[in-house]
């Protein structure tokens, strides 16, 4: 017999024993059968929240006053972290250790449930989150602050284009916080994107209008320019770390013909290029202009490495990247290869698939895909590559069964 459920309004507090978290930054929890995602709660905390969305399935709210708090809970550092106020961080209530707690159990829950894995599968793996060098705030290298019609600076609430003024964050670099960019008002812009980067270089861009700049980053020995909105990784130890993952996964030979996915300035190209030697192949698949410009600018010193400037899913169906492939390295958005891109990789000979995954759910999505065509995900690491929010890293070494 299904239970009753008791109509819930929007802004009613309610009295919730909080679960496990779930990916976007909140937990699970149940009021009178019905699913409750709450924010700013801890698994097994005993919570106060008001109601902040109905939904005909689920209700979304926010926890404003712990009855029952868990041994994880801290005090959020900043002052703009909590209910109602900057959307940009989630955990900012969790100690260092619970982020990674969490983030390891968002990561097994989406492998079981959207990739299929069988729990004892997911311990082979020994899927864990670990974090980077530098501590839980400053590590940001790149912040974009939103403008509200009176010309403030800030950022935005969680769900929402409401602009919350503010006067620091706490996980920008030290170099951006120092900059006058919040003491200032800005009657023309609609957003004001800062950069501070590996090599020293700090910009300011104003949207619209202002030309981006360039910057230098330092990664791999190699010093990169390129746009200052270029993608670049925003944790200073993201680019090595996740470079080094991808390439003990997949174990480059020299020789080898190796195609970097969604490659962008060419960061793990360069590193593939190294392994193969000259008398191997990389070709770079990459679509924004700025990115395929910056890949043909900053390797120009590795005559075996090409760049094609094409969607991923154009070159592949299109067969832009030519001939066989030996390894593959990904790198795709949030939402992503999909299984268009994944067909193709498993069709394309190769004996290793490197994944650089920024979205958990997104990657078990794909991680099944490649197992409904008879391949395996045969190593997994994740990284904590944004302290206090809710998202990781993942790198993940797929290779045929």
């Amino acid at each position: 017999m299904s239970e009753e459920r008791v109509a819930v309004d929007q802004e009613e507090l309610i009295t919730v024993t909080v679960g496990a978290p779930a990916h976007g930054g909140h937990c699970v929890a149940r009021l009178d059968g019905q699913v409750v995602f709450v924010r700013h709660a801890l698994p097994g905390e005993r919570v106060t929240a008001v109601v902040t969305e109905v939904h005909s399935g689920y209700l979304r709210a926010d926890a404003v006053e712990i009855l029952e708090p868990s041994p994880d809970r801290v005090t959020p550092p900043c002052p703009y972290a909590g209910p109602g106020r900057c959307g940009g961080c989630d955990l900012q209530h969790v100690t260092p250790a619970g982020q990674l707690d969490w983030k390891t159990a968002v990561l097994r829950e989406q492998l079981t449930r959207l990739g299929r894995l069988a729990p004892d599968e997911v311990d082979a793996l020994g899927v864990a989150v670990t974090a980077l060098p530098g501590g839980p705030t400053g590590w940001r290298s790149r912040v974009r602050y939103a403008v509200d019609a009176a010309g403030r600076p800030g950022l935005l609430k969680h769900r929402s284009h409401e602009v919350v003024p503010i006067d620091r964050c706490l996980i920008a670099r030290p170099e951006i916080q120092a900059l006058p960019v919040l003491r200032q008002s800005w009657p023309t812009a609609e957003s004001v994107e800062t950069v501070a980067s590996s090599a020293g270089d700090v910009v300011v861009v104003e949207h619209p209008g202002a030309e981006p700049g360039t910057v230098r980053e330092r990664a791999l020995g190699r010093t990169w320019t390129l746009g200052a909105e270029t993608f670049w990784q925003v944790h200073p130890a993201a680019a090595e770390t996740l470079v080094g993952a991808a390439l003990e996964m997949v174990a480059p030979r020299p020789g080898e013909r190796a195609w970097d996915l969604y490659g962008g300035a060419g960061l793990f190209a360069a590193a593939l290029a190294e392994r193969v030697g000259p008398d191997g192949r990389v070709t770079i698949v990459e679509s924004a202009p700025d990115g395929v410009r910056a890949a043909r600018e900053n390797l120009t010193d590795l005559p075996w490495v090409e760049v094609v400037a094409a969607r991923v899913e154009t070159a592949l169906a299109r067969r832009r990247v030519a001939g066989p492939v030996d390894i593959v390295v990904l790198d795709p958005p949030r939402s992503g290869a999909g299984a268009r891109v994944v067909e193709a990789l498993v069709a394309s000979g190769a004996r290793a698939v490197g994944y650089v995954a920024c979205d958990p759910a997104s990657f078990a999505r794909d991680v099944r895909t490649f197992r409904d065509h008879g391949w395996r995900l045969a190593e997994l690491r994740g990284y904590d590559c944004f302290p206090m929010t809710h998202h990781l890293e993942c790198v993940g070494l797929l290779v045929p069964n």
